[in-house]
């Protein structure tokens, strides 16, 4: 297991590769990636991302630990960015290791849903109209409450 939330880019296929080397017990490797995205009637800027770095590793490293537990997965792997980023960078990436692909893609999917709902962190989207933070939307809060035991 391994979380990292970190301001610098990050190598996509250098984490992949690495996160997969070693794992010949397991029989499937789910990876997702997140990018900033322009927005669809006012160009983004860029989007910052500000967070409390003991508050906010706690609460991914307990994610992680119950998507591991609750799918069955072998491994996972949490990297997020903070700081300013703009349309087209990668913002974060999440990856698992399982012995079967089901268990995988379930435990990627409640690691996705989690860190765009509930991990602490606050993002601001800079336009040209202006500034304002985001809020988890229905739709995001709707795919979290899948996972609700």
């Amino acid at each position: 297991m391994r979380i990292s939330v970190q301001a610098d880019s990050f190598d996509l296929g250098a984490e992949s590769a690495s996160f997969a080397a070693g794992h010949r017990d397991m029989g499937a490797i789910v990876t997702f990636t997140g990018i900033v995205r322009d927005l669809p009637d006012d160009p983004l800027e860029a989007m910052e991302i500000e967070h409390y770095p003991a508050m906010t590793e706690k609460a991914i490293t307990a994610m992680v630990v119950e998507a591991i537990e609750r799918f069955s997965l072998g491994d996972a792997l949490v990297i997020h960015r903070h700081g300013r980023l703009v349309p087209g960078e990668m913002i974060m990436m999440v990856a698992t290791a399982a012995r079967h692909r089901r268990h995988a893609f379930e435990g990627a999917s409640f690691l996705m849903d989690y860190l765009k709902s509930r991990a602490p962190f606050w993002k601001r989207e800079i336009s040209a109209s202006g500034a304002a933070w985001v809020a988890a939307t229905d739709a995001d809060e709707d795919a979290l409450s899948r996972w609700e035991r």
